[in-house]
């Protein structure tokens, strides 16, 4: 929903001030789709709003998970471009929304579909909050194919969908401000998550805006050398530099910081690759901080049609997830040396809505 919008219709109508918030209340927290239902305001106003769309794209697809636990959406923006937004349920009766915030992403992780797409724009603040919106409205709809499922109703927000958050900083701190506030969406602080590759700043900014905000940080290697290699932000933001970004940030805000790691057969889930990452993990001041998401790899079938495109071996072909031996294996012997670590559920691999898979293409 287009605030400023909103705003000037109301201002020209000569509205009284209290009109945007019966209209926040209805769209944010109601889950009206349409300005025409929202029976708190006047008819001859509501004619005139009925003109406006409350989301700002169109949906033109929505896949379901085979268990129910997960769905998709391709959306069209008013420019044509695409992009790709999740539902997922990681816990019964807890459903979170995995937002974009850019078309394509300029990081060009090798391993990630969206890293492939290239990188095209930003999403405004209203293109990013309005993917909450349309979930929000799709749980509530008679018709979702999850609608058995309660309660029916966006429980957490996570800022892990295509695109790079610090690189879009503006437009994301401005769909924060909507997110959390008590007259917009409504949600805590601690119910929304960013994750990020590691920009150099990047964390300072979450930092001073939106301290309470959870952080994720994309590690996924322990050495310089893989994470140059696979991950090209790493060469503005080694792993030291990194650690000294997230001391600063353990030092003002002393919450506890997401590693998420990958595992990719016998690239990183060795023994010597597990020794590697608890060495790191155990410079850090107060290493308690630091929790690790072992994430099994999720192959895509865009890196398979980048394949076919260029007829030659890509870097995508390195990567073959690791067996959940091998994982339980290796989150075992950070539990062993006390390091907090749990192997994350992926959700959503059957319509390619896991983890690095989202495209904008399905």
């Amino acid at each position: 929903m287009n605030i400023q919008k909103i705003e000037q219709i109301l201002k020209d109508q000569k509205q009284p001030k209290f009109r945007l918030g019966q209209i926040k209340k209805a769209v944010y927290q109601d889950g009206i789709s349409n300005f025409s239902e929202i029976s708190t305001i006047p008819k001859e106003l509501r004619s005139v709003l009925e003109k406006e769309r409350v989301l700002s794209f169109e949906v033109e697809k929505v896949l379901v998970s085979k268990d129910g636990n997960s769905a998709k959406a391709l959306v069209k923006l008013n420019d044509g471009n695409k992009i790709e937004t999740v539902l997922i349920s990681p816990k019964t009766d807890i459903w979170s929304v995995c937002i974009s915030c850019q078309v394509g992403c300029p990081m060009n992780c090798a391993f990630c579909a969206t890293g492939q797409t290239g990188f095209k724009r930003n999403l405004t603040a209203e293109e990013i909050v309005d993917q909450v919106l349309f979930w929000k409205g799709w749980l509530l709809g008679t018709k979702s194919p999850i609608g058995d499922l309660v309660p029916r109703r966006v429980s957490n927000v996570v800022y892990m969908g295509m695109g790079e958050p610090f690189l879009n900083w503006e437009e994301v701190l401005e769909s924060l401000k909507i997110l959390s506030d008590p007259k917009g969406m409504s949600f805590g602080s601690r119910s929304i998550s960013i994750s990020t590759v590691g920009i150099p700043g990047g964390i300072e900014k979450l930092t001073e805006d939106f301290p309470q905000v959870n952080l994720a940080v994309s590690l996924h290697f322990p050495q310089d050398e893989n994470r140059d290699a696979f991950m090209p932000a790493n060469k503005n933001l080694s792993l030291e530099k990194l650690k000294i970004e997230l001391e600063k940030y353990f030092q003002k805000s002393n919450r506890k910081v997401f590693l998420e790691y990958i595992l990719f057969s016998r690239l990183n889930d060795s023994e010597k690759d597990a020794k590697n990452l608890l060495g790191y993990i155990k410079s850090f001041e107060k290493p308690q901080l630091l929790h690790v998401n072992l994430i099994r790899y999720n192959s895509s079938s865009n890196n398979q049609e980048t394949r076919d495109k260029k007829q030659k071996i890509t870097k995508a072909d390195k990567f073959v997830s690791s067996s959940s031996e091998q994982a339980i294996k290796f989150r075992n012997y950070l539990l062993e040396n006390k390091i907090n670590c749990t192997i994350r559920r992926s959700l959503g691999a059957d319509i390619e809505g896991a983890c690095g898979q989202l495209a904008g293409k399905k």
